[in-house]
């Protein structure tokens, strides 16, 4: 039987309660920490709405950047920009489908806004369009701030997107934009138009303060933001908040509450704000969710599932494994390992005890919610006979060995991933041990970014995604970043036929044969597997009642609040 959706709709008791995990597994827990006074309730009011008129968001981190030309996929920079900066095309707060935005119309073949050979796209812009500075968004902004990524060409920016789709672009006039790009893609639209670092910025602004110098940073940039959105900038005071302004002046509907962000690095501290009324909105991990159930004027809004799919990596290249480490660095190179790690992790004891319920199955590599997701793939189960006899046909059945696991400290939904896989490793035989090493975030962002990464096994969450080929591209072909990283080829039964298909899934635009196509990729990974899926997070969000029509779209880089709205007074 299937079980993709059992994790997201557990019962109520499932999520209300803590469930111990099985015999050898550390439980996780939240210790609310102890406070001298209550939070502060800057701008309340003596009873009622609090912070009224502001929609006061706790966050879990700050941007390191807000410059759309250099923010990285996944960060918290992406979130602040979709609410300040637009692009072209955008999604709605319902279904995966695009609409326009600075765009009058989204492109396609049918419209006559995509050429037959579906290479060169045409957008007819928005006309009257200001920016928050008071000058005129034109087409030639749109051919400013997709040169200006790609020139500065920062490294730990998303200007690959642009650089490796685009051969040309060009203002047909003020109200028209074209762009030709290298090969027929699918994943255009979702890929690089959507994509953050495709945001329009305001050409005077930038050239005011900077201009662009090739493969350098701009500092002003940075720290400001001059758009066209439904907010503007406010401030940024580091470590304290960021705020946006409603935009008076904005072209389409007008957002109805001004936004903070409250930068608050404690889990306990954003449950205490949400709970005393300071925090309207706030982040949270899924397993700690029923600390805030049930409280007075608090609902859970539960929309779907997040598209940045927890996985468990497997490392095929690594000459400097940990000094206690006993495998080989082509350990994993073999398909029987693989396969007898992902029949040794327990799913459904992960989806229900360190996701509390909110979380689902995925298969290889397409999350729920993503077109070509398949629900009659083929997916692993918790099997330790399975994995058993697997092991058995190795040569480390009688000798044993010892891996290790790096997890960042501090992030249980990770954590929970490297203990049950421990437990069930160690549950196959006596000889085999599993170390799980915790990193602070800075040590282990090094330890990942290195190459090869000096571990065999590591747990996080893939960069979020809205079309099949920004997961399948990175995470599964063999010479994708992720695939020459782990060196994937070497590991691949049949490499060639997988880089091939995940290529043809890439230019097929017949929606029918692309999904056919992710359907074969599908079955094959599962067989021939470089992760262990692990789980989807459900998207989880606290608020107060008192903010009217909140909603998330899983397709969203964070909520875009111009769609609700909080008491004045």
């Amino acid at each position: 039987m299937r079980k993709e959706n059992e994790g997201l709709d557990a019962s109520k008791e499932a999520r209300t309660r803590r469930s111990s995990v099985i015999a050898g597994v550390a439980a996780i827990t939240l210790t609310l920490a102890a406070c001298s006074g209550s939070p502060q309730s800057a701008g309340s009011s003596a009873e009622g709405t609090r912070n009224a008129g502001v929609i006061v968001h706790a966050q879990n981190g700050e941007p390191s950047s807000l410059d759309p030309a250099r923010t990285e996929q996944g960060e918290k920079g992406e979130a602040f920009i979709d609410n300040v900066y637009e692009r072209l095309v955008d999604v709605g707060p319902v279904g995966p489908e695009l609409i326009p935005s600075l765009a009058t119309e989204v492109p396609t073949v049918e419209n006559g806004l995509v050429t037959e050979d579906r290479l060169t796209y045409t957008f007819p812009l928005r006309e009257g369009v200001m920016f928050h500075d008071g000058t005129e968004f034109t087409a030639e902004d749109v051919v400013y701030s997709w040169e200006r990524a790609m020139t500065m060409n920062l490294p730990e920016g998303q200007v690959s997107a642009l650089a490796d789709s685009v051969e040309s672009m060009s203002a047909i006039d003020d109200y028209t934009f074209e762009v030709t790009i290298q090969e027929p893609d699918a994943s255009f639209l979702y890929s690089v138009v959507l994509n953050t670092v495709s945001s329009v910025v305001s050409s005077e602004t930038v050239e005011a303060n900077g201009g662009i110098v090739a493969d350098t940073p701009n500092e002003w940039m940075d720290a400001n933001m001059v758009g066209t959105g439904p907010y503007s900038f406010g401030e940024w005071k580091r470590g304290e908040s960021l705020t946006m302004i409603v935009n008076d002046g904005y072209w389409g509907d007008k957002a109805k509450s001004d936004v903070r962000w409250d930068i608050t690095p404690e889990e306990s501290s954003r449950v205490l704000s949400l709970r005393a009324g300071d925090a309207d909105i706030i982040d949270i991990s899924p397993s700690n969710v029923s600390d805030v159930e049930g409280v007075e004027g608090v609902t859970i809004f539960e929309g779907g599932l997040l598209l940045e799919p927890i996985h468990l990596g497997f490392n095929m290249r690594s000459d400097e494994l940990p000094s206690g480490d006993t495998i080989p660095s082509d350990f994993f190179k073999d398909k029987k390992i693989r396969q007898a790690f992902n029949y040794a992790f327990d799913y459904d004891t992960y989806i229900n005890s360190f996701l509390d319920g909110y979380g689902a199955r995925y298969t290889a590599y397409i999350p729920q919610g993503v077109f070509g997701y398949d629900e009659t793939a083929p997916i692993y189960e918790y099997d330790l006979a399975k994995a058993t006899e697997l092991m058995e046909q190795t040569a480390y059945w009688d000798e044993g060995f010892t891996v290790s696991i790096l997890v960042q400290a501090g992030e249980p939904e990770f954590e929970g991933v490297a203990l049950l896989m421990k437990d069930g490793i160690e549950q196959i035989n006596p000889n085999f041990r599993v170390n799980v090493v915790n990193q602070a975030e800075t040590q282990f962002d090094e330890n990942l970014g290195a190459d090869p990464v000096p571990y065999a096994l590591w747990v996080k969450n893939a960069d979020p995604g809205a079309d099949p080929h920004q997961f399948f591209d990175p995470h599964q072909h063999p010479d994708g970043d992720w695939g020459t990283k782990h060196g994937m080829r070497d590991a691949y039964e049949d490499p060639d036929l997988i880089a091939e298909l995940i290529d043809q899934g890439k230019a097929t635009v017949d929606p029918a044969e692309r999904e056919a196509i992710y359907a074969e990729l599908q079955r094959l990974l599962y067989e021939d597997p470089m992760w262990v899926y692990a789980a989807q997070e459900g998207l989880a969000f606290p608020y107060r009642t008192w903010l009217e029509g909140f909603t998330v779209n899983p397709l969203w880089r964070g909520p875009h609040y111009e769609y609700f709205s909080k008491a004045t007074e």
